[in-house]
C-alpha cells in the first residue's frame, strides 16, 4: 500500500533547499537595457555619495606667511614695485576754476605741466604755471618748497582762444601804436612833463639798462602817478590780480579787465619808462606810472596781457 502523501497546503521537507540549490546552479541571466541603465545610475550615485563623505583639504590660514607674501607680492606689482611716493595737496587754480588734485613731491615742474594738461586740456607749451613766481620746468616740488595745501596759480589759454581772442587784439594794440606814432612823444606831452619835471623819486628801484627780468616777488615800488603820488604795484599772480596802491587807498584790478598796456623810455633816463594801464575804452582811462625801472617793463605787460615769458 502506497505511503500516505503530505497533506494538502503543507510542503515536503527539503523543497526549499532544492529550490536554493536550483537557482544558485542556474546561469546568470544577461541584462536587457532598461535594466542596465538602471544599474549604472545606480553606481553613479554610490560614487557621489563616497565623493560627498570625503572632507575638503583645509584652506590655508589667513595668516600663513607664504598667504601674506603671496598679497604683499601683488600690491608691490601694482604700486611700480618701490616704496610709495610722497604725495601733496594741491588746488591748481585755471580759468577761474579750482581743482583738488594730489601729487608726488619728487615730481618736476615739467610733469606738473603734463597733469595740469590731463586736468584742462591745456597744452604744456601753453601753460604759465606759477607758485611765488614762474615754477621751473627742472626742478622738482620739493626743491622749491611747496607745501600741501599749496595753490598753483595757471594761466594760459587753448588754441582755440588763442585763434578767436589774439588776432583782434593784436590788430588793436598795433593801431594804437600807429596812433601814437603820430604824435609827439609821451614824455614831451605836457600832461607827463608836470611830473617828470619833479625828477627821480628818493626811493626809485635800481634800474638795469637792456635787461629783462622776471617780476621780483616783492611789490614794485618808488614810483609816481599821474597826480604826482607815489604808487607801487603788486601782482597778485594767485588771484590775476593788479593791486595798484596809494597812500590813500588800494585798487584791486581783474588782469582780465586791462584793456592795453603801453609804455615808453623817458628822455634823458632811457633805463626807466613811464608806463600807461588802459582800464576802459578810450585813452582818458589810462592809469599813468612813471619811473618804472626798464628791466620789468615786459614781465609787467606779459603778465597783464597773458603773453610767454621765454626768459
Amino acid at each position: 500500500m502506497a505511503a500516505a502523501g503530505a497533506p494538502d497546503g503543507m510542503e515536503e521537507p527539503g523543497m526549499d533547499t532544492e529550490a536554493e540549490t536550483m537557482a544558485a546552479e542556474a546561469p546568470a541571466r544577461s541584462l536587457n537595457c532598461v535594466e542596465a541603465e538602471a544599474a549604472a545610475g545606480a553606481a553613479a550615485e554610490d560614487a557621489c555619495a563616497a565623493r560627498g563623505s570625503l572632507q575638503p583639504a583645509p584652506a590655508q590660514p589667513p595668516g600663513d606667511p607664504a598667504a601674506q607674501a603671496s598679497v604683499s607680492n601683488g600690491e608691490d606689482a601694482g604700486g611700480g614695485g618701490g616704496a610709495a611716493r610722497e604725495l601733496v595737496d594741491l588746488k591748481i587754480i585755471w580759468n577761474k576754476t579750482k581743482h583738488d588734485v594730489k601729487f608726488p613731491l619728487d615730481s618736476t615742474g615739467s610733469e606738473l605741466k603734463q597733469k595740469i594738461h590731463s586736468i584742462t586740456g591745456l597744452p604744456p607749451a601753453m601753460q604759465k604755471v606759477m607758485y611765488k613766481g614762474l615754477v621751473p620746468e627742472d626742478k622738482t616740488l620739493r626743491e622749491i618748497k611747496v607745501t600741501s595745501g599749496a595753490k598753483i596759480m595757471v594761466v594760459g589759454s587753448t588754441i582755440n582762444d588763442v585763434l578767436a581772442v589774439n588776432t583782434p587784439k593784436d590788430s588793436a594794440q598795433q593801431d594804437a601804436k600807429a596812433e601814437e606814432n603820430k604824435k609827439e612823444p609821451l614824455c614831451r606831452q605836457k600832461q607827463h612833463r608836470k611830473v617828470l619835471d619833479k625828477g627821480k623819486p628818493e626811493d626809485v628801484m635800481p634800474s638795469v639798462k637792456g635787461a629783462q627780468e622776471r617780476l621780483p616777488t616783492v611789490p614794485l615800488s618808488g614810483m609816481y602817478n599821474k597826480s604826482g603820488g607815489k604808487v607801487r604795484l603788486t601782482f597778485k599772480l594767485e588771484q590775476d590780480q593788479l593791486w595798484i596802491g596809494t597812500k590813500e587807498r588800494t585798487e584791486k584790478l581783474p588782469m582780465g579787465s586791462i584793456k592795453n598796456v603801453v609804455s615808453e623810455p623817458i628822455e634823458g633816463h632811457e633805463d626807466y619808462h613811464m608806463m600807461a594801464f588802459q582800464l576802459g575804452p578810450t585813452e582818458a582811462s589810462y592809469y599813468w606810472v612813471y619811473w618804472v625801472p626798464t628791466q620789468y617793463v615786459d614781465a609787467i605787460k606779459d603778465t597783464v596781457l597773458g603773453k610767454w615769458q621765454y626768459f
